[in-house]
């Protein structure tokens, strides 16, 4: 197994991506376990909590949320005490993670980032939480389907969703009224964002901008009901072969390129937050970005004009689809006493609860896993408050059960997403012809995935 690791380790040493939280803070943590004693034999001593140790890669309102959440858990169940340790971005957590084998300095419980999923599963440092699951005949009903969808990897839920988001459409209503746009209808297809764009755009200036970000790629393809990579998107068997230059993503990326060139649509760079500050402030009357930053998008705008939500779009004539869910799930370390596996399964049920779900959705903005979050009312309120949400609600329950849906799965998605990004970068600032682009990147991706899979073999 540590062979196996190190070459794994060596395989996606140059892996990074644009997800994640900022780091602020680094910490070494330690973990110990349950202990007791007696007093020569007579008198036993009240048995010591069972510590565990939580890595995250939350920062601001999502650290602030995950302390409270870890508070409250210590403050009702004595017996067990969780730490909660910043540990940087998705990628430098991650690494950490690495860092820490052959020794007793890692987490018992690890927030990974959702394309970091294939990698843990081979890696195996993992106890599934399935094991959990089957013992305590834990009701999987009560969670959302399509989010424990992703993570349901060889017929076992490796790992419990924690947090979770989608893509979604923002517009700028006071916009569209002013362009001539119904405000109440938002576009659906790829040819009605086009003409919407076209619409919102003046004066030289383009009407919407779209982040090169890697993620969207993934979005638009699965949007499509097209898979990523082969192997029934490596669900039904480890990927070979990338699918990136297929008739999905040169269509998209044509549309893409072309918008660009007509000015109807500013290309920002990679920063999604560049595009998020262009919307904020007027200068752009349409983006795309993940339903995580709606309450931030919101209150940046400040009332400056009202902000609508809509679906991802889609090219017109495809009727099967939908977005995949992005975040990060955690995951229990099997290098740990099972006295501090089962804590930490303790830990994922009360994080999973309705109560503790709809406190985290408000807090953050991130999808609660559990379906009985939304009859909370302190959600309900939220929902009232922000109701560009229930868009993000309802395109989660309305896309389609496939393995295009549920999301691609190969261990060195954090490089390939960003190989996609050099692609779009490429076509965009006419480097390349867009279906020459994404050949090129295909065959990256392609021989990463021989590499990869020569490690697990």
């Amino acid at each position: 197994m540590i062979l196996v690791l190190a070459m794994l380790m060596l395989v996606l040493a140059g892996c990074g991506g644009n997800s994640g939280a900022n780091a602020n803070t680094e910490a070494n943590n330690t973990s110990s376990n349950n202990e007791s004693g007696s007093d020569k034999g007579t008198t036993n001593a009240a048995a010591a909590p069972v510590k565990i140790t939580w890595w995250h890669s939350m920062s601001g309102a999502g650290e602030k949320a995950i302390n409270k959440i870890v508070s409250d858990f210590n403050a009702s169940h004595p017996e067990i005490q969780v730490e909660a340790v910043y540990q940087g971005k998705y990628d430098e957590s991650l690494n950490k993670l690495k860092a820490s084998l052959g020794s007793n300095s890692g987490p018992d419980l690890m927030q990974v980032y959702e394309i970091g999923s294939k990698f843990m599963i081979d890696s195996k440092m993992i106890t599934p939480v399935q094991k959990f699951i089957d013992k305590d005949k834990f009701d999987l009903s009560s969670l959302e389907p399509n989010i424990i969808r992703y993570y349901t990897i060889g017929g076992q839920l490796n790992a419990m969703p924690f947090n979770t988001s989608n893509p979604i459409l923002y517009y700028n209503k006071d916009a569209f009224k002013a362009a001539g746009l119904d405000p109440e209808n938002p576009p659906k297809t790829f040819e009605e964002f086009e003409a919407a764009a076209k619409a919102l755009s003046k004066n030289g200036k383009p009407g919407a901008a779209i982040a090169i970000y890697g993620w969207f790629m993934e979005q638009l393809f699965a949007n499509q009901n097209a898979e990523y990579v082969n192997g029934g998107n490596g669900r039904d068997q480890a990927a070979t072969e990338s699918l990136l230059a297929s008739e999905a993503g040169v269509n998209t990326l044509d549309w893409w390129k072309k918008m660009v060139d007509e000015k109807a649509v500013a290309n920002l760079g990679r920063d999604t937050d560049d595009t998020d500050s262009a919307f904020a402030a007027g200068q752009v009357a349409m983006t795309l970005n993940s339903t995580a930053a709606l309450r931030k998008m919101v209150d940046a705008v400040g009332g400056k004009f009202e902000v609508g939500t809509g679906f991802l779009p889609r090219p017109e004539g495809v009727n099967e689809g939908g977005v995949v869910v992005g975040g990060a799930s955690l995951y229990i370390m099997n290098n740990k006493p099972e006295e501090e596996q089962k804590a930490a399964w303790e830990f994922i049920k009360y994080v999973a609860s309705p109560e503790v779900q709809a406190e985290w959705s408000v807090s953050t903005g991130y999808f609660p896993i559990t379906k009985a979050a939304y009859d909370q009312q302190v959600l309900k309120d939220n929902m009232v408050k922000y109701p560009q949400f229930q868009t993000a609600v309802d395109q989660l329950h309305a896309s389609s059960a496939s393995n295009a849906t549920s999301g691609a799965v190969m261990g060195i998605f954090p490089e390939a997403r960003q190989i996609v990004e050099g692609a779009i970068e490429e076509a965009l600032n006419g480097q390349k012809q867009p279906d020459k682009a994404l050949q090129d990147a295909a065959s990256q991706i392609t021989d990463k995935l021989k590499q990869y899979n020569e490690t697990v073999k």
